[in-house]
């Protein structure tokens, strides 16, 4: 049996994991299509909004297509991680499609008789407000993620946070003409599908029942009346909210919040860093069996490092020679490494010298007896870049043992360069998975950093956009809540800390402000005396476009569990845990705390 590898390798799978991706795109839009025609689905064949959901997921698409094609345009590099965007993208611009519609309707319910334009005009004042919100957060939590030191974390936030911006702009021109010419179709009893006139009244007494039922969505002969309310709306509003501003209920709620936070601080406490490299590559792929022999048969030897002399010095000066020599030594003496299997063409040209075979104390002499040198061990003739008169760069090798996790990993880099920087001698040292292990020295700091900044800026939005100091409050309130729980829970489905995660973490910040914001905003806003019945009805109101938005952002990104990549996975789990966590918050958690402040 022959495992191999070679130094592309790592790059080569990890680039290949795009493709793995894209057939899943089309599941997704069909999931997410679906999902769209049947929460529009109406039993009247004129008021049935088929139409009006495919547009929405349309305008979804447009956005991906103009952000991605305005970001390659500009040069932006596309990285591996940036697939995942249009999946986030179809999630978020069908839930502002949803608000839409619920707010368009809740305005047509209101206002019979009047004029398409007070109608649209209502439906943006309430709407609008919303979408704006969310896709601001969004949008911010994005490009703060473009301050981050990995630049494909850059890039991935360049990219969403351009489709979000187009995303929002399609939704608030182009879905706002297609509600219009919806309305008018409606307006002139035309079939959702041919646009035919459908006849009402005189005309259809004649007609068998089966016409009636393909043409006008009912056997009876009345025309039929104007849409009450969805049913999951009266099912908010008459046996929900009810049902959990009970004070009993209410009691339940906070001690389930408490196991909550319980498990989400201790999940935050057993975090762990770094990414096992065989993450990076395809589950089929051929350097994952590399890897496992690899840690089974030489599990206690590292990575074999490379010691760079990165200037031309006087190798025929013995000073000198000495000089590499301490430094040699002193990268040797670190306890990662083996002292026995370093390995150097210097050493072994010195030890000849010293067996009195050759001299080397002189620029000639040493230049000219470098090919009995390369006659000894053919190989250091690669350890060695000379020119004419110079040698320009030499090499030599040094193993490391026992670098079992990450935390050795980081010492490990830590302590080679800082004997490397004490040296005389320019030297440095490399290896080419130290890339990966750079990860874990700034990884910690740079996820608080960004989390705090994305946080701080979501306060200021939801404080110039929601009128109530109070509101704002606990919109930050949730923002903490669910980025604990995300990161506390994460690790319980063994998901590490690594600049995947992170990504998401940023991400989830501007998704937990989404869910709460709409309902502490409805809360808020509305005129009832008591605070139960305020929260019902902030509930009725907003409960089901925050259900539906949850559930089609995770119809978004469930097709990505499927994928045979970690990095996709990682995405879809992160994302189930924010928009599960959202939800909980927005539905469950915010209301029955606001009945009590």
């Amino acid at each position: 049996q022959v495992t191999y590898f070679t130094s592309l390798s790592r790059q080569q799978e990890f680039e290949g994991n795009t493709k793995s991706v894209i057939p899943l795109f089309s599941v997704t839009y069909f999931l997410t299509i679906t999902f769209a025609v049947i929460s529009c689905l109406r039993l009247s064949c004129i008021r049935n909004n088929i139409w009006l959901a495919s547009c929405g997921v349309l305008s979804s698409g447009l956005a991906v297509l103009s952000s991605f094609g305005l970001m390659l345009f500009c040069g932006v590099p596309f990285v591996v991680t940036v697939a995942n965007a249009p999946f986030l993208i179809l999630g978020v611009g069908v839930d502002d499609m949803f608000i839409m519609i619920a707010s368009w309707e809740q305005s047509s319910r209101k206002k019979e008789k009047s004029s398409v334009k007070s109608l649209l005009a209502e439906t943006y004042a309430e709407a609008a407000l919303s979408v704006t919100i969310t896709t601001l957060t969004d949008v911010l939590a994005f490009f703060i993620g473009t301050w981050t030191a990995f630049p494909s974390v850059r890039s991935f936030c360049l990219y969403t946070g351009t489709a979000f911006v187009f995303c929002y702009v399609y939704t608030m021109t182009f879905f706002g003409a297609v509600l219009v010419l919806n309305h008018k179709r409606e307006q002139e009893n035309r079939h959702w599908l041919t646009c035919m006139r459908v006849g009402v009244g005189e005309d259809q007494a004649e007609n068998s029942c089966l016409y009636n039922a393909c043409c006008i969505g009912s056997c009876s002969r009345q025309p039929s009346q104007p849409e009450g309310e969805h049913p999951m709306s009266i099912f908010f509003k008459k046996y929900y909210g009810p049902f959990i501003t009970n004070k009993w209920i209410k009691l339940l709620v906070v001690l389930l919040y408490g196991a909550y936070l319980g498990g989400s601080v201790y999940g935050c406490t057993q975090i762990r860093e770094g990414i096992d490299l065989r993450n990076l590559a395809n589950d089929d792929s051929y350097v994952i069996p590399y890897y496992d022999d690899d840690e089974k048969y030489f599990s206690t030897y590292g990575p074999r490092v490379m010691v760079v002399i990165t200037e031309s010095v006087d190798y025929w000066n013995e000073t000198v020679r000495l000089g590499i020599e301490s430094c040699a030594q002193n990268l040797e003496n670190i306890s990662y490494v083996d002292k026995n299997l370093s390995e150097s063409w210097l050493r072994v040209y010195t030890e000849l010298a010293k067996r009195g075979l050759i001299n080397i104390n002189s620029k000639t002499d040493f230049f000219n007896n470098l090919p009995v040198l390369f006659k000894f061990r053919p190989s250091f003739e690669w350890d060695i870049n000379k020119t004419q008169d110079a040698i320009e760069a030499s090499r030599f090798f040094i193993q490391t043992v026992n670098v079992t996790s990450a935390v050795d990993e980081k010492n490990l880099l830590n302590q080679l360069r800082e004997a490397a920087e004490q040296c005389s001698i320019p030297l440095k040292v490399y290896h080419p998975a130290f890339i990966y292990y750079d990860q874990y020295l700034v990884i910690v700091q740079n996820t608080v950093q960004n989390v705090a900044v994305a946080a701080g800026a979501m306060l200021v939005v939801s404080l110039l956009l929601i009128p109530n100091p109070l509101c704002c409050l606990w919109v930050t309130f949730a923002i903490a809540s669910v980025i604990v729980g995300v990161a506390g829970f994460m690790t319980f489905w063994n998901v590490n800390l690594d600049s995947i995660s992170m990504i998401n973490l940023v991400i989830c910040i501007g998704f937990s402000v989404d869910f709460s914001a709409h309902i502490s905003y409805a809360f808020v806003a509305s005129g009832e005396s008591s605070a139960n019945k305020r929260a019902i009805e902030a509930l009725s109101l907003l409960g089901y476009p925050v259900l539906q938005g949850a559930v089609s952002t995770i119809l978004g990104v469930v097709v990505l569990a499927a994928a045979n990549t970690y990095i996709f996975r990682t995405f879809f789990k992160i994302m189930f845990l924010v928009i599960l966590f959202g939800a909980l918050h927005g539905l469950v958690f915010i209301p029955v705390f606001l009945t009590f402040f």
